[in-house]
Protein backbone atom coordinates (compact mmCIF):
# COMPACT_ATOMS: atom_id res chain seq x y z
CA UNK A 1 0.00 0.00 0.00
CA UNK A 2 1.62 3.45 -0.97
CA UNK A 3 1.46 6.03 1.36
CA UNK A 4 0.68 9.91 1.17
CA UNK A 5 3.06 11.97 2.97
CA UNK A 6 0.37 13.10 5.47
CA UNK A 7 -0.58 9.48 5.82
CA UNK A 8 2.71 8.88 6.67
CA UNK A 9 3.07 11.56 9.11
CA UNK A 10 -0.01 10.65 10.84
CA UNK A 11 1.19 7.10 11.41
CA UNK A 12 4.63 8.13 12.87
CA UNK A 13 2.19 10.69 15.26
CA UNK A 14 0.80 7.07 16.49
CA UNK A 15 3.99 5.91 17.31
CA UNK A 16 5.34 9.06 19.26
CA UNK A 17 1.85 8.31 21.19
CA UNK A 18 2.43 5.25 22.19
CA UNK A 19 5.77 6.05 22.88
CA UNK A 20 4.61 8.34 25.74
CA UNK A 21 2.20 5.44 26.89
CA UNK A 22 -1.10 6.70 25.53
CA UNK A 23 -3.05 4.23 23.85
CA UNK A 24 -4.54 5.85 20.67
CA UNK A 25 -7.15 3.49 20.53
CA UNK A 26 -8.80 2.49 23.99
CA UNK A 27 -11.23 0.11 24.97
CA UNK A 28 -12.69 1.42 28.43
CA UNK A 29 -16.28 2.79 28.15
CA UNK A 30 -16.07 6.86 27.98
CA UNK A 31 -18.58 8.06 30.16
CA UNK A 32 -20.41 10.62 27.82
CA UNK A 33 -23.45 12.65 29.47
CA UNK A 34 -24.39 15.11 26.51
CA UNK A 35 -24.17 15.86 22.82
CA UNK A 36 -23.60 19.16 21.04
CA UNK A 37 -27.79 19.53 20.56
CA UNK A 38 -28.40 19.04 24.30
CA UNK A 39 -26.03 21.44 25.11
CA UNK A 40 -27.43 24.55 23.21
CA UNK A 41 -30.83 22.82 23.99
CA UNK A 42 -30.30 23.03 28.43
CA UNK A 43 -27.65 25.24 28.27
CA UNK A 44 -26.25 26.17 31.50
CA UNK A 45 -23.30 28.79 32.56
CA UNK A 46 -20.98 26.60 34.34
CA UNK A 47 -22.26 23.44 33.91
CA UNK A 48 -20.44 20.25 33.73
CA UNK A 49 -20.20 17.86 30.47
CA UNK A 50 -18.37 15.27 28.68
CA UNK A 51 -19.04 14.77 25.65
CA UNK A 52 -17.02 13.00 22.68
CA UNK A 53 -16.85 13.88 18.89
CA UNK A 54 -14.22 14.07 15.94
CA UNK A 55 -12.28 16.95 16.29
CA UNK A 56 -12.98 19.34 12.56
CA UNK A 57 -11.15 22.40 13.05
CA UNK A 58 -8.32 24.31 15.00
CA UNK A 59 -7.03 27.77 15.88
CA UNK A 60 -4.16 27.35 17.80
CA UNK A 61 -2.80 31.04 19.44
CA UNK A 62 -0.06 29.94 21.92
CA UNK A 63 -1.22 28.27 25.17
CA UNK A 64 -4.79 28.34 23.72
CA UNK A 65 -6.99 26.90 21.05
CA UNK A 66 -10.32 27.07 19.67
CA UNK A 67 -11.18 24.02 17.92
CA UNK A 68 -14.19 22.45 16.48
CA UNK A 69 -16.12 18.74 18.22
CA UNK A 70 -18.42 17.25 15.92
CA UNK A 71 -20.77 14.32 17.21
CA UNK A 72 -24.12 12.48 15.72
CA UNK A 73 -25.87 15.67 16.73
CA UNK A 74 -24.22 18.37 15.21
CA UNK A 75 -21.01 20.72 16.08
CA UNK A 76 -19.91 22.57 18.94
CA UNK A 77 -17.24 24.96 19.84
CA UNK A 78 -14.28 23.58 22.44
CA UNK A 79 -11.98 25.80 23.80
CA UNK A 80 -8.26 24.90 25.04
CA UNK A 81 -6.53 26.42 27.97
CA UNK A 82 -2.74 24.87 28.47
CA UNK A 83 -3.20 26.46 32.10
CA UNK A 84 -6.84 24.44 32.64
CA UNK A 85 -5.65 21.21 30.91
CA UNK A 86 -1.67 21.25 32.35
CA UNK A 87 -2.35 23.39 36.22
CA UNK A 88 1.18 21.66 37.08
CA UNK A 89 4.12 22.51 35.49
CA UNK A 90 4.11 19.54 33.00
CA UNK A 91 2.81 21.49 30.29
CA UNK A 92 3.46 17.75 27.90
CA UNK A 93 -0.45 17.31 27.34
CA UNK A 94 -1.22 20.80 25.93
CA UNK A 95 2.33 21.37 24.05
CA UNK A 96 3.05 17.80 22.70
CA UNK A 97 -0.05 15.86 22.47
CA UNK A 98 -3.04 18.35 21.68
CA UNK A 99 -0.52 20.80 19.50
CA UNK A 100 1.40 18.35 18.11
CA UNK A 101 -0.11 14.88 18.07
CA UNK A 102 -3.72 15.19 17.29
CA UNK A 103 -5.14 15.96 13.80
CA UNK A 104 -8.01 16.91 12.25
CA UNK A 105 -10.34 13.86 12.37
CA UNK A 106 -9.27 12.33 15.28
CA UNK A 107 -12.26 11.60 18.06
CA UNK A 108 -11.43 13.06 21.68
CA UNK A 109 -13.40 12.59 24.59
CA UNK A 110 -13.95 16.50 26.80
CA UNK A 111 -14.62 17.20 30.03
CA UNK A 112 -15.27 20.62 30.37
CA UNK A 113 -17.41 23.09 31.65
CA UNK A 114 -19.71 25.86 29.70
CA UNK A 115 -19.39 29.40 29.34
CA UNK A 116 -20.56 31.55 26.57
CA UNK A 117 -17.47 33.63 24.68
CA UNK A 118 -17.42 37.34 24.15
CA UNK A 119 -19.62 36.98 20.93
CA UNK A 120 -22.23 35.23 22.61
CA UNK A 121 -20.88 31.28 20.99
CA UNK A 122 -22.03 28.86 23.34
CA UNK A 123 -18.48 27.01 24.05
CA UNK A 124 -17.20 24.31 26.36
CA UNK A 125 -14.22 25.05 28.42
CA UNK A 126 -12.03 21.81 28.35
CA UNK A 127 -10.70 20.65 32.10
CA UNK A 128 -9.30 17.07 30.80
CA UNK A 129 -9.30 15.38 26.90
CA UNK A 130 -8.60 11.69 25.98
CA UNK A 131 -8.20 10.46 22.25
CA UNK A 132 -10.50 8.01 21.51
CA UNK A 133 -9.49 7.41 18.32
CA UNK A 134 -6.51 8.04 15.58
CA UNK A 135 -7.35 9.34 12.24
CA UNK A 136 -4.86 7.70 10.29
CA UNK A 137 -6.06 9.58 6.93
CA UNK A 138 -6.97 12.98 6.59
CA UNK A 139 -10.38 13.98 5.86
CA UNK A 140 -11.37 15.92 2.56
CA UNK A 141 -13.07 18.79 3.66
CA UNK A 142 -14.12 21.94 2.03
CA UNK A 143 -12.42 25.25 2.09
CA UNK A 144 -14.14 28.26 2.87
CA UNK A 145 -12.77 31.83 1.85
CA UNK A 146 -13.81 35.14 3.18
CA UNK A 147 -16.23 35.50 1.46
CA UNK A 148 -18.30 32.51 1.56
CA UNK A 149 -17.35 31.14 -1.18
CA UNK A 150 -16.84 26.67 -0.90
CA UNK A 151 -13.50 24.89 -2.59
CA UNK A 152 -12.18 20.96 -2.68
CA UNK A 153 -15.79 20.30 -1.47
CA UNK A 154 -16.56 16.51 -1.05
CA UNK A 155 -19.16 16.44 -4.04
CA UNK A 156 -17.83 13.26 -6.15
CA UNK A 157 -20.75 11.31 -6.45
CA UNK A 158 -18.36 8.18 -7.14
CA UNK A 159 -16.21 9.06 -4.16
CA UNK A 160 -18.89 9.95 -2.07
CA UNK A 161 -21.12 6.61 -2.34
CA UNK A 162 -17.92 4.33 -1.89
CA UNK A 163 -17.29 6.25 0.63
CA UNK A 164 -20.39 6.81 2.37
CA UNK A 165 -18.16 7.04 6.00
CA UNK A 166 -16.48 9.97 4.80
CA UNK A 167 -19.33 11.47 3.27
CA UNK A 168 -21.30 11.64 6.33
CA UNK A 169 -18.26 12.98 8.48
CA UNK A 170 -17.46 15.99 6.20
CA UNK A 171 -21.62 16.77 4.14
CA UNK A 172 -23.52 16.68 7.58
CA UNK A 173 -26.91 17.25 5.36
CA UNK A 174 -26.21 13.96 3.99
CA UNK A 175 -27.52 12.17 7.09
CA UNK A 176 -30.95 14.47 7.06
CA UNK A 177 -32.11 12.32 3.82
CA UNK A 178 -31.08 8.89 6.09
CA UNK A 179 -33.27 10.35 9.51
CA UNK A 180 -36.21 11.42 7.10
CA UNK A 181 -36.16 7.98 5.39
CA UNK A 182 -36.51 5.97 9.08
CA UNK A 183 -39.53 8.49 9.52
CA UNK A 184 -41.17 7.35 6.45
CA UNK A 185 -40.94 3.81 7.52
CA UNK A 186 -41.91 4.57 11.11
CA UNK A 187 -44.64 6.21 9.88
CA UNK A 188 -45.89 3.35 7.75
CA UNK A 189 -45.46 1.06 10.58
CA UNK A 190 -48.00 3.53 12.84
CA UNK A 191 -50.35 3.37 9.93
CA UNK A 192 -50.44 -0.41 9.58
CA UNK A 193 -50.14 -1.26 13.55
CA UNK A 194 -52.67 0.87 14.02
CA UNK A 195 -55.07 -1.54 11.87
CA UNK A 196 -53.81 -3.94 13.62
CA UNK A 197 -51.64 -5.57 10.70
CA UNK A 198 -48.59 -8.25 11.79
CA UNK A 199 -45.38 -6.91 10.71
CA UNK A 200 -43.82 -10.59 9.37
CA UNK A 201 -40.23 -11.93 7.72
CA UNK A 202 -40.33 -14.27 5.22
CA UNK A 203 -37.63 -16.30 3.05
CA UNK A 204 -34.38 -14.06 1.47
CA UNK A 205 -33.44 -17.26 -0.11
CA UNK A 206 -35.87 -19.00 -2.60
CA UNK A 207 -36.44 -22.12 -4.16
CA UNK A 208 -38.39 -20.48 -6.81
CA UNK A 209 -38.15 -16.61 -7.59
CA UNK A 210 -41.60 -15.71 -7.84
CA UNK A 211 -43.97 -12.50 -7.49
CA UNK A 212 -42.79 -10.69 -10.28
CA UNK A 213 -41.46 -10.57 -13.61
CA UNK A 214 -37.57 -9.74 -13.20
CA UNK A 215 -34.30 -11.73 -13.75
CA UNK A 216 -33.21 -13.16 -9.98
CA UNK A 217 -29.93 -13.74 -8.72
CA UNK A 218 -28.70 -17.61 -8.45
CA UNK A 219 -26.83 -19.47 -6.24
CA UNK A 220 -25.96 -22.71 -4.60
CA UNK A 221 -26.71 -24.69 -1.13
CA UNK A 222 -24.03 -26.97 -0.74
CA UNK A 223 -25.64 -28.91 2.57
CA UNK A 224 -28.67 -29.23 0.22
CA UNK A 225 -27.29 -29.21 -3.31
CA UNK A 226 -29.86 -27.51 -5.02
CA UNK A 227 -30.12 -23.96 -6.52
CA UNK A 228 -31.68 -21.59 -4.76
CA UNK A 229 -32.79 -17.98 -5.83
CA UNK A 230 -32.32 -14.56 -4.05
CA UNK A 231 -36.25 -12.98 -3.71
CA UNK A 232 -37.57 -10.84 -6.76
CA UNK A 233 -40.76 -10.27 -4.37
CA UNK A 234 -42.04 -11.17 -1.34
CA UNK A 235 -45.56 -11.88 -2.84
CA UNK A 236 -46.06 -15.30 -2.83
CA UNK A 237 -44.70 -15.97 0.92
CA UNK A 238 -46.96 -13.35 2.39
CA UNK A 239 -50.46 -14.99 0.23
CA UNK A 240 -49.54 -18.03 2.05
CA UNK A 241 -50.05 -16.47 5.29
CA UNK A 242 -53.37 -15.14 4.13
CA UNK A 243 -54.75 -18.72 3.43
CA UNK A 244 -52.94 -19.92 6.68
CA UNK A 245 -55.27 -17.57 8.64
CA UNK A 246 -54.17 -13.99 9.13
CA UNK A 247 -56.14 -11.30 8.06
CA UNK A 248 -53.50 -8.71 7.76
CA UNK A 249 -49.82 -8.80 6.83
CA UNK A 250 -46.52 -6.48 5.94
CA UNK A 251 -42.78 -6.67 5.61
CA UNK A 252 -40.24 -4.37 4.65
CA UNK A 253 -38.05 -6.42 1.99
CA UNK A 254 -34.71 -6.63 0.72
CA UNK A 255 -35.95 -8.02 -2.88
CA UNK A 256 -33.04 -8.35 -5.27
CA UNK A 257 -33.14 -8.24 -8.97
CA UNK A 258 -30.69 -9.35 -11.99
CA UNK A 259 -30.43 -6.17 -13.86
CA UNK A 260 -29.39 -2.83 -15.06
CA UNK A 261 -28.40 -0.12 -12.96
CA UNK A 262 -29.18 3.76 -13.06
CA UNK A 263 -30.97 6.49 -11.37
CA UNK A 264 -33.81 4.94 -10.53
CA UNK A 265 -32.45 1.73 -9.97
CA UNK A 266 -30.24 -0.53 -7.41
CA UNK A 267 -29.91 -5.05 -7.40
CA UNK A 268 -30.57 -4.40 -4.29
CA UNK A 269 -33.61 -2.43 -2.97
CA UNK A 270 -36.74 -1.96 -0.61
CA UNK A 271 -39.79 -2.84 -0.55
CA UNK A 272 -42.78 -2.73 1.43
CA UNK A 273 -45.64 -5.41 0.70
CA UNK A 274 -49.38 -5.68 2.37
CA UNK A 275 -51.77 -7.96 2.13
CA UNK A 276 -55.07 -8.01 3.65
CA UNK A 277 -58.07 -10.41 3.14
CA UNK A 278 -61.67 -9.47 2.72
CA UNK A 279 -60.71 -6.23 0.67
CA UNK A 280 -59.91 -5.31 -3.42
CA UNK A 281 -58.18 -2.80 -5.04
CA UNK A 282 -60.14 0.23 -4.55
CA UNK A 283 -60.14 -0.29 -0.99
CA UNK A 284 -56.17 -0.25 -1.36
CA UNK A 285 -56.43 2.93 -3.35
CA UNK A 286 -58.81 4.72 -0.39
CA UNK A 287 -55.92 2.98 1.87
CA UNK A 288 -52.95 4.28 0.15
CA UNK A 289 -54.28 8.24 -0.18
CA UNK A 290 -54.39 8.50 3.53
CA UNK A 291 -51.21 6.41 3.80
CA UNK A 292 -49.46 8.71 1.74
CA UNK A 293 -50.70 11.50 3.44
CA UNK A 294 -49.74 10.88 6.47
CA UNK A 295 -46.24 9.63 5.31
CA UNK A 296 -45.53 13.18 3.84
CA UNK A 297 -46.70 15.04 7.20
CA UNK A 298 -44.22 13.11 9.31
CA UNK A 299 -41.51 13.23 6.88
CA UNK A 300 -41.95 16.26 5.78
CA UNK A 301 -44.19 18.64 7.93
CA UNK A 302 -46.76 18.77 5.08
CA UNK A 303 -48.80 17.13 2.79
CA UNK A 304 -46.76 19.39 0.14
CA UNK A 305 -43.93 18.07 -1.27
CA UNK A 306 -40.93 19.72 -3.27
CA UNK A 307 -39.65 17.55 -5.77
CA UNK A 308 -37.34 19.10 -8.33
CA UNK A 309 -39.13 21.84 -9.85
CA UNK A 310 -42.82 20.32 -9.11
CA UNK A 311 -44.79 20.59 -5.99
CA UNK A 312 -46.15 17.20 -5.59
CA UNK A 313 -49.51 17.56 -3.54
CA UNK A 314 -50.23 13.80 -1.57
CA UNK A 315 -53.26 15.00 0.27
CA UNK A 316 -55.90 12.47 -0.86
CA UNK A 317 -57.84 11.54 -3.85
CA UNK A 318 -55.89 11.27 -6.51
CA UNK A 319 -57.01 10.30 -10.13
CA UNK A 320 -57.59 7.34 -11.01
CA UNK A 321 -56.81 6.47 -15.02
CA UNK A 322 -57.30 3.20 -17.28
CA UNK A 323 -53.85 2.41 -18.59
CA UNK A 324 -55.69 1.22 -21.97
CA UNK A 325 -56.71 5.25 -22.36
CA UNK A 326 -54.16 6.67 -20.85
CA UNK A 327 -52.28 5.22 -23.97
CA UNK A 328 -54.97 6.72 -25.87
CA UNK A 329 -54.95 10.21 -24.58
CA UNK A 330 -50.68 10.53 -24.64
CA UNK A 331 -49.97 8.56 -28.16
CA UNK A 332 -53.43 8.78 -30.11
CA UNK A 333 -53.53 5.06 -30.47
CA UNK A 334 -56.41 2.96 -29.14
CA UNK A 335 -54.47 -0.66 -28.22
CA UNK A 336 -57.74 -2.13 -26.59
CA UNK A 337 -57.98 -5.63 -27.90
CA UNK A 338 -54.83 -5.80 -29.95
CA UNK A 339 -53.22 -8.58 -31.32
CA UNK A 340 -49.63 -9.47 -30.44
CA UNK A 341 -48.35 -8.24 -34.24
CA UNK A 342 -50.93 -5.41 -33.98
CA UNK A 343 -49.53 -4.36 -30.98
CA UNK A 344 -45.58 -4.53 -32.19
CA UNK A 345 -46.45 -2.69 -35.07
CA UNK A 346 -47.94 0.28 -33.11
CA UNK A 347 -44.65 0.36 -30.58
CA UNK A 348 -42.44 0.39 -34.30
CA UNK A 349 -44.72 3.37 -35.65
CA UNK A 350 -43.92 5.07 -31.77
CA UNK A 351 -40.20 4.82 -32.16
CA UNK A 352 -40.23 1.74 -29.26
CA UNK A 353 -37.19 -0.68 -29.56
CA UNK A 354 -39.28 -4.25 -29.65
CA UNK A 355 -38.29 -7.88 -30.01
CA UNK A 356 -39.76 -11.10 -31.03
CA UNK A 357 -39.54 -12.47 -27.14
CA UNK A 358 -41.85 -9.82 -25.72
CA UNK A 359 -46.10 -10.34 -25.40
CA UNK A 360 -49.12 -8.55 -25.52
CA UNK A 361 -48.31 -7.85 -21.77
CA UNK A 362 -44.92 -6.66 -22.45
CA UNK A 363 -45.50 -4.30 -25.37
CA UNK A 364 -48.21 -2.85 -23.29
CA UNK A 365 -45.90 -1.75 -20.71
CA UNK A 366 -43.19 -0.70 -23.32
CA UNK A 367 -45.66 1.55 -24.98
CA UNK A 368 -46.87 3.05 -21.97
CA UNK A 369 -43.47 3.83 -20.02
CA UNK A 370 -42.06 5.50 -23.03
CA UNK A 371 -45.16 7.40 -23.91
CA UNK A 372 -46.91 7.96 -21.18
CA UNK A 373 -45.39 7.44 -17.32
CA UNK A 374 -43.52 10.57 -17.47
CA UNK A 375 -46.64 12.93 -17.47
CA UNK A 376 -48.37 11.51 -14.33
CA UNK A 377 -46.01 14.27 -12.18
CA UNK A 378 -48.74 14.29 -9.56
CA UNK A 379 -50.23 11.48 -7.71
CA UNK A 380 -52.61 9.35 -10.09
CA UNK A 381 -53.26 5.73 -9.94
CA UNK A 382 -53.27 3.86 -13.58
CA UNK A 383 -55.74 1.48 -13.00
CA UNK A 384 -57.49 -1.99 -14.99
CA UNK A 385 -53.79 -3.81 -16.74
CA UNK A 386 -54.63 -6.19 -19.63
CA UNK A 387 -55.00 -9.91 -18.10
CA UNK A 388 -51.71 -10.28 -19.74
CA UNK A 389 -49.56 -8.02 -17.72
CA UNK A 390 -50.81 -9.14 -14.63
CA UNK A 391 -50.32 -12.48 -14.12
CA UNK A 392 -51.08 -12.64 -10.04
CA UNK A 393 -53.94 -10.39 -10.78
CA UNK A 394 -57.96 -11.15 -10.56
CA UNK A 395 -60.13 -10.58 -13.44
CA UNK A 396 -61.83 -7.13 -13.58
CA UNK A 397 -65.15 -7.68 -12.65
CA UNK A 398 -66.92 -5.84 -15.67
CA UNK A 399 -64.21 -6.92 -18.30
CA UNK A 400 -62.72 -10.26 -18.41
CA UNK A 401 -59.78 -8.88 -20.84
CA UNK A 402 -58.74 -6.78 -18.00
CA UNK A 403 -57.40 -7.02 -14.68
CA UNK A 404 -58.48 -5.38 -11.10
CA UNK A 405 -55.10 -3.78 -10.93
CA UNK A 406 -53.36 -0.88 -10.29
CA UNK A 407 -50.00 0.85 -10.29
CA UNK A 408 -49.66 4.45 -8.38
CA UNK A 409 -47.57 7.29 -10.32
CA UNK A 410 -45.81 10.04 -8.76
CA UNK A 411 -43.16 12.52 -10.76
CA UNK A 412 -43.45 10.21 -13.41
CA UNK A 413 -42.11 7.32 -11.72
CA UNK A 414 -43.87 3.99 -10.49
CA UNK A 415 -43.59 4.28 -6.86
CA UNK A 416 -46.46 1.34 -5.99
CA UNK A 417 -48.27 -1.49 -7.82
CA UNK A 418 -51.33 -3.19 -6.42
CA UNK A 419 -53.85 -6.14 -7.55
CA UNK A 420 -57.29 -7.20 -6.38
CA UNK A 421 -55.42 -10.78 -5.76
CA UNK A 422 -56.04 -13.66 -7.80
CA UNK A 423 -57.60 -16.64 -5.78
CA UNK A 424 -59.24 -19.30 -8.11
CA UNK A 425 -56.07 -21.92 -8.15
CA UNK A 426 -57.04 -23.18 -11.84
CA UNK A 427 -57.03 -19.69 -13.26
CA UNK A 428 -53.74 -18.97 -11.87
CA UNK A 429 -51.86 -22.11 -13.25
CA UNK A 430 -53.06 -21.40 -16.36
CA UNK A 431 -51.89 -17.85 -16.13
CA UNK A 432 -48.23 -19.11 -14.94
CA UNK A 433 -48.59 -21.94 -17.73
CA UNK A 434 -48.73 -19.07 -20.20
CA UNK A 435 -45.34 -17.11 -18.59
CA UNK A 436 -43.86 -20.47 -19.23
CA UNK A 437 -44.70 -20.04 -22.90
CA UNK A 438 -43.17 -16.45 -22.70
CA UNK A 439 -40.11 -17.78 -20.98
CA UNK A 440 -39.57 -20.57 -23.81
CA UNK A 441 -39.98 -17.96 -26.22
CA UNK A 442 -36.97 -16.43 -24.52
CA UNK A 443 -38.24 -14.26 -21.92
CA UNK A 444 -35.83 -14.52 -19.06
CA UNK A 445 -38.01 -12.48 -16.81
CA UNK A 446 -41.28 -13.97 -17.41
CA UNK A 447 -42.44 -15.85 -14.17
CA UNK A 448 -41.65 -19.27 -12.67
CA UNK A 449 -44.33 -22.26 -11.63
CA UNK A 450 -44.54 -22.38 -8.08
CA UNK A 451 -46.60 -25.60 -7.27
CA UNK A 452 -46.63 -25.14 -4.05
CA UNK A 453 -47.94 -21.72 -3.62
CA UNK A 454 -50.72 -23.35 -6.54
CA UNK A 455 -51.27 -26.12 -3.64
CA UNK A 456 -51.77 -23.32 -1.06
CA UNK A 457 -54.34 -21.12 -3.35
CA UNK A 458 -56.25 -25.03 -3.42
CA UNK A 459 -57.40 -25.16 0.15
CA UNK A 460 -58.42 -21.74 -0.12
CA UNK A 461 -57.59 -17.87 -0.21
CA UNK A 462 -59.57 -15.27 0.99
CA UNK A 463 -60.40 -12.44 -1.16
CA UNK A 464 -57.42 -10.29 -0.88
CA UNK A 465 -56.10 -7.24 -2.07
CA UNK A 466 -52.32 -6.13 -1.60
CA UNK A 467 -49.79 -3.51 -2.27
CA UNK A 468 -46.19 -3.04 -2.77
CA UNK A 469 -44.64 -0.04 -2.10
CA UNK A 470 -41.15 1.14 -3.29
CA UNK A 471 -39.52 2.43 -0.08
CA UNK A 472 -36.23 3.86 -1.98
CA UNK A 473 -38.47 6.05 -4.56
CA UNK A 474 -40.88 7.00 -1.73
CA UNK A 475 -37.18 7.81 0.08
CA UNK A 476 -36.67 9.63 -2.98
CA UNK A 477 -39.60 11.91 -3.56
CA UNK A 478 -40.10 12.84 0.31
CA UNK A 479 -36.25 13.97 0.34
CA UNK A 480 -36.06 15.90 -2.92
CA UNK A 481 -33.52 13.45 -4.44
CA UNK A 482 -33.31 12.25 -7.95
CA UNK A 483 -30.93 9.42 -7.94
CA UNK A 484 -31.40 6.58 -5.81
CA UNK A 485 -28.12 6.52 -5.05
CA UNK A 486 -28.39 9.28 -2.85
CA UNK A 487 -30.81 7.25 -0.30
CA UNK A 488 -29.18 4.31 0.23
CA UNK A 489 -26.23 4.24 2.61
CA UNK A 490 -24.29 1.96 0.44
CA UNK A 491 -25.95 1.55 -3.24
CA UNK A 492 -23.62 -0.99 -6.03
CA UNK A 493 -20.51 0.08 -7.15
CA UNK A 494 -18.44 -0.83 -10.08
CA UNK A 495 -15.35 -2.73 -8.53
CA UNK A 496 -12.79 0.30 -7.71
CA UNK A 497 -10.21 0.42 -10.04
CA UNK A 498 -7.02 -0.33 -8.61
CA UNK A 499 -3.84 2.61 -7.95
CA UNK A 500 -1.61 2.75 -10.38
CA UNK A 501 1.76 3.33 -9.19
CA UNK A 502 3.57 5.74 -11.92
CA UNK A 503 7.54 6.12 -12.46
CA UNK A 504 8.33 9.69 -12.10
CA UNK A 505 8.72 9.41 -16.32
CA UNK A 506 4.91 8.84 -16.15
CA UNK A 507 3.91 11.59 -13.67
CA UNK A 508 5.85 14.22 -16.24
CA UNK A 509 4.21 12.97 -19.29
CA UNK A 510 1.07 13.23 -17.12
CA UNK A 511 1.46 16.52 -15.31
CA UNK A 512 1.80 18.39 -19.10
CA UNK A 513 -1.38 16.30 -20.73
CA UNK A 514 -3.50 16.34 -17.99
CA UNK A 515 -4.90 19.54 -17.84
CA UNK A 516 -5.33 20.07 -20.89
CA UNK A 517 -6.86 16.52 -22.08
CA UNK A 518 -4.83 16.74 -24.98
CA UNK A 519 -2.14 17.92 -26.83
CA UNK A 520 0.12 16.65 -30.57
CA UNK A 521 2.06 13.99 -29.74
CA UNK A 522 5.42 15.77 -30.48
CA UNK A 523 4.66 19.11 -28.65
CA UNK A 524 3.98 16.80 -25.34
CA UNK A 525 7.29 15.26 -25.57
CA UNK A 526 8.99 17.65 -25.75
CA UNK A 527 7.33 19.56 -22.96
CA UNK A 528 8.03 16.19 -20.79
CA UNK A 529 11.63 17.08 -21.25
CA UNK A 530 12.23 12.90 -21.32
CA UNK A 531 15.21 10.93 -23.88
CA UNK A 532 14.34 9.27 -26.33
CA UNK A 533 14.63 5.93 -24.50
CA UNK A 534 12.65 7.10 -20.97
CA UNK A 535 9.77 8.78 -23.63
CA UNK A 536 9.39 5.41 -25.36
CA UNK A 537 8.87 3.10 -22.36
CA UNK A 538 6.87 5.79 -19.98
CA UNK A 539 4.23 6.35 -22.96
CA UNK A 540 3.65 2.44 -23.73
CA UNK A 541 3.43 2.26 -20.26
CA UNK A 542 0.79 4.65 -20.21
CA UNK A 543 -1.17 3.06 -22.38
CA UNK A 544 -0.88 -0.04 -21.06
CA UNK A 545 -2.61 1.60 -17.41
CA UNK A 546 -5.49 2.76 -20.00
CA UNK A 547 -4.23 6.44 -19.43
CA UNK A 548 -2.91 7.67 -22.34
CA UNK A 549 -4.33 7.06 -25.80
CA UNK A 550 -2.84 8.33 -29.18
CA UNK A 551 -4.54 8.44 -31.98
CA UNK A 552 -3.99 9.80 -35.96
CA UNK A 553 -4.92 13.05 -37.13
CA UNK A 554 -4.67 14.26 -40.71
CA UNK A 555 -2.10 16.31 -39.25
CA UNK A 556 -0.54 14.79 -36.48
CA UNK A 557 -0.69 12.17 -33.30
CA UNK A 558 -2.80 13.44 -30.69
CA UNK A 559 -2.31 12.45 -27.17
CA UNK A 560 -5.31 12.06 -24.98
CA UNK A 561 -5.66 11.74 -21.35
CA UNK A 562 -8.02 8.89 -19.99
CA UNK A 563 -9.28 9.70 -16.85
Amino acid sequence: MQLSEQEIVRREKLTKLREMGIDPYPAALYPVDATTKSIKQDFEEGKKVVISGRLMSRRIQGKASFAELQDSEGRIQVYFNRDEICPDDDKTLYNEVYKKLLDIGDIIGVEGELFTTQVGEKTVMVKKFSLLSKSLRPLPLPKVDDEGRVFDAFNDPELRYRQRYVDLVVNPHVKDTFIKRTKITTSIREFYNQKGYLEVETPILQPIPGGAAARPFLTHHNALNIPLYLRIANELYLKRLIVGGFDGVYEFAKDFRNEGMDRTHNPEFTVMELYVAYKDYNWMMDTTEKLLEKVAVDATGSSKVTVGEHEIEFKAPYPRVPILEAIKIHTGFDVAGMEEEELREVAKNLGIEVDDTMGVGKLIDEIFGEKCEHHYIQPTFIIDYPKEMSPLTKEHRSNPKLTERFELMVNGKELANAYSELNDPIDQRERFEDQLKLSEKGDDEAMFIDQDFLRALEYGMPPTSGIGIGIDRLVMLMTNNSSIQEVLFFPQMRPEKKQVELSEEEKAILDVLKPVGEMPLPELKEKAGLSGKKWDKSTKALSNHGLLKVEKTADTLLAKYIG
